[in-house]
């Protein structure tokens, strides 16, 4: 099966069906665009002219840097895609980094996908020199 992954070029309308077809609930469009402008980096699967996977990259640009939102259809789930941008991700983190730094990329897993991530040498949390991850939702401000 062949696919490109394209750096810096998620289209909020592929993000917002994306987001729901993981069942992560809607997302409005607004706040999924400034989401896309405002992360490290973003990436998108297209395969047979249709964007079937993406993932967000959050950090600082030198030491941490956290994977958010990444989501592969369904159907094309197994056949390699999203091991391929998890790849993709971490060679384009190691490319801007400089000789002799090290960066700290961090998830949450969706339940049940630990083992995608572990088999890419992934440690759950908690483990011997870090707590637990952790995760809370914020409201906007009530107006």
């Amino acid at each position: 099966m062949e696919f490109t992954i394209h750096d810096n070029m998620l289209k909020t309308e592929d993000f917002v069906r994306l987001f729901s077809s993981a069942g992560w609930g809607e997302v409005p469009y607004d706040q999924a665009e400034i989401s896309i402008k405002n992360s490290y980096a973003s990436f998108s699967v297209e395969c047979d002219g249709r964007v079937i996977g993406m993932v967000r990259l959050l950090g600082d640009g030198g030491m941490a840097f956290f994977l958010k939102d990444f989501v592969i259809y369904q159907e094309y789930q197994g056949k390699g895609i999203g091991t391929a941008l998890l790849r993709h991700v971490e060679e384009y983190i190691s490319s801007r980094l400089k000789k002799g730094w090290q960066g700290y990329l961090q998830l949450v897993s969706a339940k049940g996908k630990e083992g995608f991530y572990m088999k890419s040498g992934y440690v759950i949390h908690p483990h011997e020199h870090s707590g637990a991850g952790m995760s809370k939702w914020i409201d906007g401000e009530k107006i």
